[in-house]
């Protein structure tokens, strides 16, 4: 199984704090934000770490993080995406990397309190389809969100403005080898974006997703308040604990 980190993007919501940088490489407490999402890989035992990023700053990333030697890896692998497609789109650069293999996807500014391992290890062992996490958030109008029927998910609604459930899909995906093949026919949103909730709801309609719910805190860092709150939270309780 291996691991793809998504940090592209041009971070416009954040300026100017993103007007000389890359958004994933802000400070969270004492550590750079794109540090999370790669310790939760490693923690979860993936060990073939694929960063996808764009922008100026790319090659900060390599000067920061260099061949992964900090985290316990022999190698980090880079590529870059031009301009803004999504998280979809992004995505799709990867599929060279996969080789066929299962992917777990974590966006870059994703922090968690604890781990992903026990729900890794569900997707070991699940035989194809996908797998998402969710959490129970005050604010679920911001994500996808989740639609239950019988116990199911029967779809998944972005942004919603009436949402059907309390639960958002947080930003930590897993999936087979198909994905590539679901985005290759994938259309822009109105957004102008390939918007990963249509690929998770071509698994839902083929019967092939399963989901787990998230324990401890999470939060995107992809606001000035998110910021603010993950820098908090890191600081009071820590993140990433196994």
């Amino acid at each position: 199984m291996k691991g793809v980190v998504l940090a592209g993007g041009l971070g416009t919501r954040m300026y100017p704090l993103t007007k000389v940088t890359n958004k994933h490489l802000l400070p969270i407490y004492n550590m750079p934000m794109i540090y999370y999402p790669i310790q939760t890989l490693v923690n979860a035992g993936i060990d073939e770490i694929l960063i996808v990023t764009g922008g100026n700053s790319a090659g900060d990333f390599l000067r920061l993080l260099g061949n992964g030697k900090e985290f316990g890896l022999r190698h980090i692998n880079y590529t870059y995406q031009e301009g803004e497609g999504g998280i979809a789109a992004a995505l799709s650069l990867a599929e060279y990397f996969s080789d066929n293999d299962k992917l777990v996807v974590i966006l870059g500014d994703n922090v968690i309190e604890r781990n992903i391992c026990s729900a890794v290890e569900s997707f070991r062992a699940q035989k194809d389809g996908a797998r998402i996490l969710l959490k129970e958030v005050p604010d679920p109008q911001r994500f996808g969100v989740p639609v239950f029927a019988d116990e199911k998910i029967v779809r998944i609604d972005e942004k919603p403005s009436a949402p059907a459930s309390n639960y958002a899909v947080i930003g930590i995906y897993m999936y087979d080898h198909r994905v590539f093949d679901f985005i290759k026919t994938l259309k822009p949103s109105e957004r102008g974006e390939l918007e990963i909730t249509d690929v998770n709801n071509f698994y839902i309609r083929e019967g092939k997703i399963a989901w787990d719910i998230l324990e401890g805190w999470w939060t995107d860092a992809g606001t000035f308040d998110s910021l603010q709150y993950a820098s908090n939270m890191v600081a009071k309780t820590g993140a990433n604990k196994l």
